[in-house]
């Protein structure tokens, strides 16, 4: 039996990669703030698929978060065979309305843990000559909106990179950029939602099992629905000007930062 590590498992898209992923036979490591929802969600996939489900509280906001993760990762005597990249956050409010303090934050985990638990996972898979990583990115990385959609451009852009440098090593990495998933991301940002029409909401177990598909044909960006697959191709035509300012009208209405 294979194992996943899985940041930010507890909810959302997360919580369906737990899910998906127990189904399937795999021991699972999960990853979050929250040591009793930890706890909920490991006995319940347990009982459930009779699969080995660890659980490490970590936040990775923070130095001692990461290296926890980190360390955990490195274990080559329990090693990890896929680790998904997948704790964030959005704030709400313009540039310069946000707290620097938070805007750091935000790139921290976004930016910081993914290069350090990418590196430290896939040092010891290339050793192992298999593996797989998948990194959380958005839609958002390719229109110009604020400080979220800059760290998941970046997300997308170190993916693609790591997947080209690690090619032929067994190892591969992939980049998921969903759109609009009904999960807790809105909410813990208070963000309001009744204005998003109901075609652009993305349903997280569909989503999985679609960027879990992706993963296994060799893709290193994945957008895994038509709809959005459209949009982008709209995006790719559109004018940088006009684009940013119509991402950013959309941003304040619909979505995060």
């Amino acid at each position: 039996m294979t194992t996943a590590l899985i940041t930010g498992s507890t909810a959302g898209i997360g919580a369906a990669f737990a899910r998906r992923l127990a189904a399937q036979g795999h021991n699972l490591v999960l990853v979050a703030r929250d040591v009793k929802r930890l706890g909920e969600q490991a006995t319940e996939l347990h009982d459930r698929h009779g699969i080995e489900a660890e659980v490490l509280a970590a936040d990775l906001s923070t130095d001692e978060g990461i290296a926890a993760v980190e360390r955990r990762l490195g274990d080559r005597t329990h090693p990890v065979d896929l680790l998904v990249n997948n704790a964030g956050f959005g704030n709400k409010g313009r540039f310069l309305e946000v707290s620097m303090a938070d805007e750091l934050t935000m790139l921290k985990v976004h930016v910081e843990a993914v290069l350090r638990l990418t590196s430290a996972a896939t040092e010891s898979m290339r050793s192992r000559g298999r593996g797989g990583v998948v990194n959380v990115a958005s839609v958002a990385a390719f229109v110009p909106r604020g400080t979220y959609g800059a760290s998941k451009a970046w997300v997308v852009q170190f993916t693609q990179g790591a997947a080209r440098d690690l090619s032929g090593t067994g190892v591969r990495l992939m980049a998921l950029c969903p759109g609009f998933v009904r999960t807790e991301f809105h909410q813990r940002a208070g963000m309001g939602t009744d204005n998003i029409p109901n075609w652009m909401w993305l349903d997280a177990d569909k989503l999985v099992a679609a960027a879990l598909d992706d993963l296994a044909r060799g893709k290193t960006v994945s957008v895994p629905d038509p709809r959005y697959k459209a949009l982008m191709g709209v995006v790719k035509l559109t004018p940088r000007g006009l684009l940013g300012g119509v991402s950013s009208r959309t941003g304040r209405k619909y979505g995060p930062q």
